[in-house]
Parts: C-alpha cells; sequence; structure tokens
C-alpha cells in the first residue's frame, strides 16, 4: 500500500503562563543546536564533525545537565547542528566561503517521543513539563486542510515543528500525518516500503525544474545579478573609499534579495512535493556543479547551495527526505525510452528530442524525471523484492520498470 503524507498548520490556544513555558524551551534547544554547531564546526580535534553519533556522545551529556529539555529535545537540537554543519562543510570544498552555522528562529522539533497528538490538542514537552496546546480549528472544518487531514481517522500524526510568529504574537504548529491508500497498517519489513520521488534539475536559465513539470525561472535571478554587476564595476573603478563602502552594501543588498527569491522557491518546491505525496526530493548533485555548467559563475553554484540548504530545511517540517544523486547522463537520456545520445540535445538548448523514440520536451523536465528515477534505481536496489518506489509525474508516478500509474480519474 501507498502511504501518503501531508502537514497541516494548526494555531495554538495555550493555557496560562505556557508562552514562557514555550519561549524558554526554544532558547534552551537553540543553545543545544548552536553549542554543538560551535563543537562541531571546530571538532575536538581540528577537524570538523559531521557525524550525529560522535557529536551525540562528546555533547550529550552536558547539554543535558545544562538544560532541563528532555533527553529527545536535546538529541533534537545536537542533530539539527549536525545537518547544518554538513552543509558547510559541503561549502567549503566546493571553494565557497562560509561561517559556522548558527540557529536564531524561534522553532522546535518535536515527534512522538516529545509530544501528544490529539484530534483537537497536543501536549508538549517544555522546560516546565508537558503542557496542553489546544488547537484552533475553523468553525466549519469541512473542505479544510483541518478536515480533510487533522480531524480524519485515516491519518495518523508523527511529529511537529513548534514555530513562533512575533509580529503575530502567535504559536503554531506544523504537524506532519501520514495515511495509507490502502486497509490496515503496512509491513514493517523494508522491502515492502512504498516511496515517491520528486526529481529536481538545477539550471541556469531555469534555476529548479521537478519531474511533475513545474519549473522556476532564473532570469528574474541573473538580471538583477548583472544589474548589480554593472553597478558594482562602476564603482570600483572610481577607486575611493566611499565607493568600496557603497559596494559592500550592494552586496549585502545583493545577497538579501537573492535569499528571499530562493526562500519563495524552496517553499513552492516542497508544496509542490507534499501536493504529489512525496517522501524524497532529489537534486542532482551540486559538487562541481560549476564543471558540469561552463556558463555556471560562483553566483550560481552559491544560489544553487542555497536553495537545496532551503528546501532541506523546510522539508523537514513536512517529513520529507532530501538527497543528492549522480547526474551523469541525466540531460542526454530520454526519460522515455532509456535511449542515451549527445544528439538528443544537438544544440545545447531547452530542447529535447530522443533520436530513437521520437520523444520530444523541455530539456529540464527531462534532466528532472531521469534524475528522480537514478534514486528510485538506487533505493530499489538497496531494498530488493518488486518494484515499490516510484518518481512522480505531472499525472502519475512511474517506477524503475518502467510502469505508469495514472493518478488521473
Amino acid at each position: 500500500m501507498v502511504e501518503l503524507r501531508r502537514t497541516v498548520v494548526t494555531k495554538l490556544d495555550l493555557p496560562e503562563g505556557a508562552d514562557e513555558s514555550l519561549q524558554d524551551t526554544v532558547d534552551q534547544f537553540k543553545h543545544c543546536a548552536n553549542t554543538a554547531s560551535e563543537w562541531c564546526w571546530h571538532g575536538d580535534d581540528g577537524y570538523h564533525v559531521t557525524s550525529k553519533a560522535k557529536a551525540e556522545r562528546a555533547l550529550y551529556a552536558d547539554l543535558k545537565d545544562e538544560t532541563d529539555l528532555t533527553a529527545n529535545l536535546v538529541q533534537k537540537g545536537i542533530r539539527r547542528a549536525v545537518e547544518a554543519v554538513k552543509s558547510g562543510v559541503s561549502r567549503l570544498k566546493d571553494g565557497e566561503r562560509t561561517s559556522r552555522p548558527t540557529f536564531r528562529k524561534t522553532s522546535v522539533v518535536y515527534d512522538k517521543r516529545s509530544a501528544t497528538f490529539n484530534e483537537d490538542h497536543a501536549t508538549l514537552s517544555t522546560v516546565d513539563g508537558r503542557i496542553r496546546a489546544d488547537y484552533v480549528l475553523p468553525d466549519d472544518p469541512e473542505g479544510t486542510p483541518h478536515g480533510r487531514y487533522l480531524l480524519n481517522d485515516d491519518y495518523e500524526p508523527r511529529m511537529a515543528t513548534l514555530q513562533y510568529d512575533a509580529d503575530a504574537d502567535e504559536w503554531f504548529l506544523h504537524i506532519s500525518l501520514r495515511s495509507y491508500d490502502g486497509d490496515g497498517e503496512p509491513e514493517t519489513d523494508s522491502s515492502t516500503e512504498h516511496t515517491t520521488v520528486l526529481g529536481v534539475d538545477l539550471g541556469i536559465d531555469t534555476i529548479a525544474a521537478t519531474s511533475t513539470g513545474k519549473m522556476w525561472s532564473g532570469g528574474y535571478l541573473n538580471h538583477r545579478r548583472e544589474q548589480y554587476e554593472r553597478v558594482r564595476g562602476s564603482l570600483q573603478q572610481r577607486g575611493t573609499q566611499s565607493a568600496h563602502r557603497t559596494i559592500e552594501s550592494i552586496g549585502e543588498r545583493e545577497t538579501r534579495w537573492a535569499d528571499d527569491y530562493l526562500h519563495c522557491i524552496s517553499k513552492a518546491l516542497v508544496q509542490e512535493a507534499d501536493a504529489y505525496g512525496c517522501d524524497v526530493i532529489a537534486f542532482e548533485e551540486l559538487t562541481h556543479i560549476r564543471d558540469r555548467m561552463p556558463k555556471a559563475k560562483k553566483f550560481h553554484a552559491w544560489a544553487f547551495r542555497r536553495l537545496y540548504e532551503y528546501v532541506e530545511y523546510k522539508a523537514e517540517e513536512y517529513d520529507i527526505d532530501v538527497v543528492q544523486v549522480n547526474p551523469a547522463y541525466t540531460s542526454q537520456r530520454c526519460s522515455k525510452c532509456g535511449t542515451t545520445l549527445e544528439e538528443n540535445r544537438p544544440n545545447g538548448d531547452h530542447r529535447f528530442e530522443c533520436q530513437k523514440c521520437g520523444y520530444a520536451v523541455h530539456a529540464d523536465y527531462n534532466a528532472a524525471k531521469n534524475i528522480g528515477m537514478k534514486h528510485v534505481r538506487r533505493r530499489q536496489k538497496s531494498i530488493g523484492g518488486r518494484p515499490r518506489v516510484n518518481v512522480a509525474l505531472k499525472s502519475g508516478t512511474v517506477n524503475a520498470n518502467g510502469r505508469y500509474s495514472s493518478t488521473v480519474a
């Protein structure tokens, strides 16, 4: 049976005094993450630490003594830091400038060991013990995400991310739920697992394309970048101290708007994966990506890396895994018949046309499907058994054997 995942965002109604308990919990959770980040970034022997087990062995006992958090929340804080350090180390290996990850966001990750989820409320572990947080539900939940998923007995809550909205002075719980399209619980053997993958191809003109046919143009990003480059070049010719300060200010503004734009894309990309019931988002490997894209500049490598990080972070709230796969030949391979030829991309432009079967489609869409299929085959090989791993397409899914299943009635 196929596993379906959904996320519902619910405002919380808290009892008196609970707000302070949650704020203290968030602060101590961030303390664990930032302490772990600092230790992992410098390491105990001068090297970066990217092993969760090693970090927990070194830090757990002290952090548990220093805080009032439950064991589970201390572990969650350490693991969040390790993942961020991993991303930073990857950027360093790519020759990019980066610094130690720091955590400022007001959020905490809960699972079933640190929270209980009920139909109308949740109980959350805090530094002052468990508190009850009532859900603020619509007067008529029918047709809303609350009615379709949260109040639906077919969906089971698995984890949640608590977030504080400072502008609204409100707390929200992002609840991840799971359901199955058949009767009963799935078997626990790994050979029975069902996974749906969203493939993502990255590029200069189309910054991201998915196996479901969604695309985000890189035109705006490239145009704004060129504008800043022209202004920066003009100021550099002046060579004055004032011009130098202006250049620094421009660089900060450039980073801010690029971050905002990539945030928007990452949010939409994760929502696309959630809408298609995907468990995994598969990107092409980012290592040496400039070698594979002759026209790509350092800025593009930075943008791809930042987009991946934002997707990785946002996907956690939806309980979606984010992975990277070897992109070799994904731009030349026909996602329909499997023929791999350079001639399938004769002009190197946006058009893909298979010389064997005649399949013609946007090249980035074709590559995104191939990237998803690469993870499918890798996953299929690891679990064995009959195909239970699929790539999400526009109107259905396809498995490792090429069998297509339509989702259109």
